[in-house]
């Protein structure tokens, strides 16, 4: 019985190490426990971003180059560079796209909510997309949603939603000074 039952146990492991992945599951992140796990907080613009093969782990990396705007915790100095897994190669036919990894548009503006690096020095916002805050300008308001998950047919979780209710908007935004004064009201002991 105990020798049918490991052959049943490895034979699921290598199967399971066989068949390809198709998604990412990422559990919800609570901004209370975001603000706390983070390394880095910061609200940033993004001033470059660029795909080239990793001299340290040998794979494809998309560097983002963000200018500082505001330090919320930690010291990324005047600009900081969040290096992650994947990306398209310049010239390339395909693209390394991990699922639930976020992308930043040069040009826009973010809160981003950091672990410490990977000893790789790899860096992916705390629960991939939900550590990634996007701020929209509008008739000089500018504003923060809580973001989308990255899994397919998720929406905003309730934790996020949460996080930004109660905010004096009808449209489930938030003013960008409402949502950093939030933030620093977690990580202030």
């Amino acid at each position: 019985m105990m020798n049918t039952m490991l052959k049943l146990f490895f034979g699921l492991l290598l199967t399971g190490l066989l068949l390809p992945a198709r998604a990412t599951v990422v559990l919800p992140v609570a901004l209370e426990d975001m603000a706390a796990d983070a390394a880095l907080i910061f609200h940033g613009r993004v001033s470059a971003v660029e795909t080239r093969l990793d001299e340290v782990s040998q794979r494809v990396a998309t560097y983002t180059t963000f200018d500082i705007i505001d330090a919320i915790k930690g010291s990324p100095g005047t600009r900081y560079t969040v290096k992650q897994i994947g990306g398209r190669l310049p010239g390339a036919r395909y693209e390394l796209r991990i699922p639930g990894v976020p992308r930043f548009t040069e040009g826009e503006e973010y809160i981003v909510f950091l672990p410490p690096a990977s000893r790789l020095g790899f860096q992916s916002p705390i629960g991939l997309s939900q550590g990634k805050f996007h701020i929209d300008r509008q008739q000089g308001v500018a504003t923060v949603r809580a973001p989308r998950q990255a899994t397919a047919g998720a929406t905003q979780t309730p934790r996020l939603q949460r996080a930004l209710a109660g905010a004096e908007r009808a449209d489930g935004t938030t003013t960008l000074d409402s949502f950093k004064t939030r933030i620093r009201s977690l990580v202030t002991p």
